[in-house]
């Protein structure tokens, strides 16, 4: 008797082992899919800033493609420096959006719109963006009351800007003779790229830090996926209402 009950506690062990053996696969297998789909197709970002706006508003959460550019370094979990530039490189077009890292510091994300291809001269006079010598069409929309994240509200100025290839989208002028107003020159040298935000009085960009190089390319921004605003916690479940109806919003199209 005493040996039977010793076959059937070994059994019982070697269940018990065989199915944590299976659980630990299958995390591992789940976490090993995830990481190549955010490696290789696209990877989540939430925006911190109200650069972009109006496009992207401050509890915007995104999803940015990783393949429509090819890939860098900056493509692989850690960013390990294992080689220079990109694979299956494919040049960005003007006026997408694109998810970067910084060139001062790239362990950190940035997010804006590309104004200027290799090649291309781009400056800002009285407001207007002017690429190769021609200004970029622009109309006034009208002004719009908005409230800001940090507190307190302005009155805004929308214009449409269009790029010559079509795409269009509205920006914001806040103040007149602002900072970045009257730019000179910059030539973007190959390899590399010109970000501006839309919201052109509070955004640091390529007019403040410089051009961005092409390796430092993470994404296009393809669509936001939920929108959330400051009173929204995670860890308490009574402010989970605070959505804002921008689900699955393309940032694709022209706006």
């Amino acid at each position: 008797m005493t040996e039977n009950v010793g076959v059937k506690t070994e059994s019982k062990e070697n269940i018990e082992n065989e199915g944590w053996g299976e659980t630990v696969r299958t995390i591992f297998w789940a976490l090993l899919i995830a990481a190549i789909l955010r490696t290789v197709l696209f990877q989540p970002f939430t925006i911190p800033s109200e650069s972009m706006r109006p496009q992207l508003l401050v509890g915007d959460y995104l999803v940015a493609s990783k393949y429509a550019y090819g890939y860098s370094r900056f493509s692989l979990p850690f960013s390990p420096n294992i080689f220079r530039g990109r694979i299956l490189a494919i040049q960005p077009k003007r006026g997408d959006i694109v998810v970067f890292k910084w060139p001062r510091d790239t362990k950190i994300d940035y997010i804006k719109r590309l104004i200027g291809l290799p090649g291309d001269t781009v400056q800002v006079k009285n407001g207007r963006v002017f690429l190769n010598g021609r200004p970029l069409a622009k109309k006034l929309v009208g002004d719009e009351a908005i409230v800001e994240h940090r507190g307190g509200s302005r009155v805004v100025t929308r214009y449409r800007e269009t790029m010559p290839n079509g795409h269009s989208y509205i920006t914001y002028n806040m103040i007149d003779g602002g900072r970045f107003d009257n730019t000179p020159v910059y030539r973007v040298p190959p390899g590399y790229y010109f970000m501006m935000g839309d919201n052109r009085d509070n955004s640091l960009d390529s007019r403040d830090w410089g051009f961005v190089p092409a390796q430092n390319l993470v994404g296009r921004g393809e669509r936001i996926l939920i929108s959330v605003n400051d009173k929204f916690s995670l860890v308490r479940p009574w402010t989970w209402y605070h959505f804002r109806p921008r689900v699955l919003v393309s940032l694709r199209k022209s706006k």
